[in-house]
């Protein structure tokens, strides 16, 4: 999730792709470069470990657009795809 984080950040589009699991990443990634990522915050976890072939992460990632901060409030899954752990997509907040 982190350096999805710093991906977005610096506008690594190609690192994002690659990180993005087989069935639902989209063919192209087109990043407003006026978004400015600023910081991540973690606030949960579940599995995930170097054993778990899956795992969620809850964050919360601060922004800048239009001179207006914002966030993002997100659960995302993740899955081991070719011994790496890529983003699959969000899951519903509790």
């Amino acid at each position: 999730m982190r350096s999805r984080f710093s991906a977005f950040a610096v506008g690594d589009t190609e690192y994002l792709l690659r990180t993005w699991h087989s069935s639902t990443r989209p063919e192209s990634l087109d990043l407003d470069s006026d978004q400015r990522w600023v910081r991540l915050e973690i606030l949960d976890t579940a599995k995930g470990t170097e054993s778990d072939p899956t795992g969620v992460v809850e964050f919360r990632a601060f922004y800048r657009h239009g001179g207006q901060d914002d966030d993002l409030h997100e659960r995302s899954r993740f899955v081991r795809e070719g011994g790496a752990w890529v983003y699959v997509g969000p899951l519903p907040l509790r």
